[in-house]
């Protein structure tokens, strides 16, 4: 580990044994390809900031004011969870400032769209996960540079940590207001547009992430995997996987439904991968961060497949129960409504007078009256 400055351009000459990850950042940088898969990356995360914003109604960001579980969920999921879980990472394999940078930035992002599609796989909460996500991206813009502060003090005397633009950090999440602000408008006043642009942001995060993928080995060439070593594949593995663990123990602690358990796992382990390439690409100089901007593809590739078999499981094992409790809720709501029922004609009939009784005070008065 790294202790003292270095050249922007040598902060990675160790190699792979050394951790080290900028090293094919000169050919990474001088690529004719390097300005289109800028662009790319941002024109992703626009369509995917927007189509967030179109899945947020104004009436659930309300309730959840009025009870603000979601909100605290977000919180405490990705700006207290995720920052620890990858500084301790960093810690244990003893990643060099580069790896760390760029461990802690995924780490200290806010939620992604990933989440909402796979909650509705494990029959979720719709609603707790878009609003955790919309929630975790509006606090991002004041906590992620704060948590980025804190948790990089400890390679303060690094270049790469002396360079960590955290304003330009801040500027990139304020970026993203925007998109988010219009899509709750297209939600308001025209609520089909913003299901059928829900859809194609889902399509574009798939689309992009395959296509940075391809742009990127392809600028990287054969020298990608031996820029990165086998502990930030590690770590690409473990980080979402403790992710999902953690989420579902928070949720757990809060003593939530299992459906709503399931929400807020996927939601704590899914980052928002593309706000954090964005940010690796747009705000750090290609020569320094090198193939170390691979590693929120990784991240996105690895939570994808665990998030994947997440719902295979549930699929097979724990679908069944659920059914079971919903015709369970199914059939106490008819119980419950057939004694409604019941009680409302015996209330109905108190006081009332038959026919029998009509003709028996008719002649009760017919009596009366001789």
């Amino acid at each position: 580990m790294a202790s003292s400055a270095q050249p922007p351009a040598a902060a990675g000459a160790a190699g792979p044994d050394g951790g080290s990850l900028a090293g094919s950042g000169e050919t990474f940088g001088d690529r004719s390809l390097s300005q289109g898969l800028s662009v790319l990356v941002g024109l992703g995360l626009c369509v995917t900031m927007l189509g967030l914003g179109c899945a947020v109604e104004l009436g659930q960001l309300g309730q959840q004011l009025r009870r603000p579980v979601g909100l605290l969920l977000a919180l405490l999921g990705q700006f207290v969870a995720m920052p620890l879980l990858a500084f301790l990472l960093a810690l244990i394999f003893a990643l060099d400032e580069v790896a760390a940078v760029a461990v802690l930035l995924c780490g200290c992002c806010p939620g992604g769209n990933l989440s909402n599609l796979m909650s509705v796989l494990v029959d979720g909460d719709m609603n707790l996960s878009i609003i955790m996500t919309a929630s975790s991206t509006l606090l991002a813009l004041f906590l992620m540079p704060l948590c980025l502060w804190i948790y990089s003090r400890h390679w303060i005397n690094t270049a790469v940590v002396q360079l960590l633009p955290l304003g330009a950090v801040s500027l990139t999440l304020g970026s993203t207001l925007l998109p988010i602000g219009l899509g709750v408008l297209i939600r308001y006043r025209h609520p089909r547009a913003a299901d059928l642009l829900v859809k194609i942001s889902l399509w574009s995060l798939l689309v992009t992430l395959v296509t940075l993928f391809i742009l990127t080995g392809t600028m990287l060439g054969p020298d990608l995997l031996a820029h990165i070593p086998a502990s930030v594949y590690a770590i690409a593995v473990l980080m979402p996987l403790a992710g999902y663990a953690l989420g579902y123990g928070l949720a757990t602690v809060f003593k939530m439904p299992p459906h709503c358990r399931r929400t807020v796992s996927l939601e704590t382990g899914c980052q928002n991968v593309q706000l954090c390439t964005a940010i690796l690409k747009l705000t750090f100089p290609p020569e320094l961060i090198g193939s170390m901007y691979m590693f929120p593809l990784l991240y996105a590739l690895f939570q994808s497949a665990e998030a994947g078999l997440f719902v295979l499981v549930y699929k097979m094992y724990g679908r069944d129960s659920y059914k079971q409790d919903t015709v369970g809720e199914e059939e106490d709501t008819d119980i419950s409504y057939k004694k409604l029922k019941e009680e409302e004609v015996a209330d109905t009939s108190y006081g009332t007078v038959t026919t029998e009784e009509h003709n028996s005070i008719q002649m009760e008065l017919t009596q009366t009256a001789l």
